[in-house]
């Protein structure tokens, strides 16, 4: 496609019609509708809010005790993986004749 033609091509396809261009919302419209949408977001908001049940307290040390048994048991396996492979990368660096 020669420059020519591409140039004009794009020139329609960013170009909108006038119709398009003078359907344009007033602001009025805008405005109130954004009071609409937020005033129906904040309800929506309340009516969740609702539904939130603040757990008992033997759930709550339930879910701790849960929590840090997991918290010590990954430590512990890290802690021996690291351990495996610094004595393995020792070794090797020993056998490779450096430290």
């Amino acid at each position: 496609m020669p420059l020519r033609q591409k140039k004009d091509f794009m020139a329609k396809a960013i170009t909108a019609p006038e119709q398009e261009r003078s359907a344009a919302k007033p602001v009025d419209n805008q405005v109130t509708s954004l009071i609409a949408r937020s005033t129906q977001f904040l309800k929506d908001v309340r009516s969740e809010m609702r539904k939130v049940v603040t757990p008992a307290w033997a759930e709550v040390q339930s879910t701790t005790i849960v929590v840090l048994v997991t918290v010590f048991a990954f430590a512990a396996f890290f802690y021996v993986v690291d351990s495996v492979l610094d004595r393995a990368l020792r070794v090797l660096l020993h056998w490779l004749g450096g430290l």
